[in-house]
């Protein structure tokens, strides 16, 4: 082992010894002093391996997220001074650091509004409210960019970085950002809420989403932008035209190569066409991605080794899909507060005990029935689960018979 690995592995122990020390509420300055050149020395990727240590240890992203800010508060003088090659124009971190600069104007936008309301007196909280209520809206557009991070990003840090388990905690912080900015709208929603109910709401929203651009700056990007190539960050790139860019312009498409195009399929014109043939029918290749991308329902399969391997495509998808989640671990693919509910619905279809689960909930106004079916071969062996999502919001309200045509006009 070389005398930097050497140097390397001690401040990464005096950093974990520190953040530990921190969590159990130990001061501050002894502990700065104590550790005082491992804190002096530490870099981005330093941040990174440490929260990742701590998940190898055990500690959850909840105890994690509770003591954070105050680590990087502490460390923030050389995490900021770090001297990074800041991604180039056009590549998928350039964009992704563009909607966090569009969001941090926007939320200081909204601050100056309401420290002026602090300071006028005899203001009506009430006769502002709706006011209130159509910026805090506005800032929903910005879940596409949490959206991207969990569904394009999160993927390949995971299949290309070896300390990649920091993305539990941030996963969970995005879950923390939508609660809380969603009860900040239903108290300005209310007519019943006061002031005081919203400025706290408020003032924890606030610390969360300012908490999370100073992350993915001051830490992730700098780390990512070092690992990820070009053509990487191309693919991620195209990837992201599934969804929107919130706050900033659209991009146009990069017509630079991105590398070997993916096929959908393996046939080649040559060869002849293939066809899927079985008691029950036959089907071209054509045919059956028409076939699953019309059903009206979102379809992914996760096979016996709980690898993510398909999913549909409909025109109206409920869930955020992106081609990176293939091969991903399908716990990977969900927060860490709702991921055992996943392990345990497989777990128990592996075992053979159940061949069904599901559950409801409403979503942007639907009613969205999710079922999960085992998947099981003639021999009865487990091969897998189909998870199942479908908007019977009309389905609901349905009552009689209705036996002919009635398209409407």
């Amino acid at each position: 082992m070389s005398e930097n690995s050497k140097n390397n592995e001690k401040k990464l122990e005096d950093l974990l010894a520190f953040s530990i020390g921190i969590m159990e509420g130990k001061k501050g300055l002894l502990l700065i002093k104590k550790y005082e050149n491992a804190i002096e020395n530490v870099t981005p990727f330093d941040m990174v391996k440490l929260v990742d240590k701590q998940i190898q240890m055990g500690i959850s992203p909840k105890d994690i997220k509770q003591d954070v800010n105050k680590v990087i508060n502490i460390f923030y003088d050389n995490l900021n001074n770090y001297d990074w090659e800041k991604p180039a124009k056009g590549t998928f971190l350039y964009y992704l650091m563009l909607e966090n600069a569009a969001l941090k104007f926007k939320l200081n936008i909204i601050k100056k509004e309401i420290r002026k309301i602090k300071t006028e007196e005899n203001t009506d909280f009430n006769s502002l409210k709706d006011t209130l209520l159509t910026s805090f809206q506005e800032l929903l557009e910005f879940e596409n960019h949490y959206i991207k991070k969990e569904n394009i990003l999160f993927p390949y840090i995971e299949e290309k970085v070896e300390y990649y388990r920091c993305i539990k905690v941030m996963w969970s912080i995005h879950d923390d950002i939508r609660k809380k900015l969603k009860e900040v709208i239903s108290i300005l929603a209310s007519k019943d809420s006061s002031w005081e109910m919203f400025n706290k709401a408020m003032g924890a929203y606030f610390f969360l989403a300012f908490g999370m651009i100073q992350k993915e700056d001051l830490i992730i990007y700098p780390v990512i932008n070092s690992i990820f190539d070009d053509v990487e960050q191309a693919k991620m790139q195209k990837q992201s035209f599934e969804y929107s860019f919130p706050f900033i312009e659209t991009p146009p498409k990069s017509t630079k190569a991105e590398g070997k195009e993916e096929k959908t399929s393996f046939i080649s014109q040559s060869e002849g066409e293939l066809k899927f043939k079985s008691e029950t029918g036959e089907l071209n290749i054509e045919q059956i991605f028409l076939l699953l991308n019309n059903l009206p329902v979102d379809i992914t399969f996760v096979d016996e080794n709980n690898k993510v391997k398909f999913f549909s495509k409909p025109k109206d998808r409920f869930f955020p899909r992106s081609p990176a989640i293939i091969g991903r671990e399908v716990k990977n693919c969900h927060p860490p507060e709702s991921v055992h509910i996943v392990e345990k619905i497989i777990n128990t279809f592996r075992k053979g005990e159940k061949d069904s689960a599901k559950f409801w909930i409403q979503l942007k106004g639907k009613f969205i029935l999710i079922q999960y079916f085992a998947l099981r071969n003639d021999k009865n062996e487990y091969k897998g689960v189909i998870e199942v999502s479908q908007d019977v919001s009309d389905i609901r309200t349905l009552e009689g018979e209705q036996r002919l045509l009635e398209w409407g006009k």
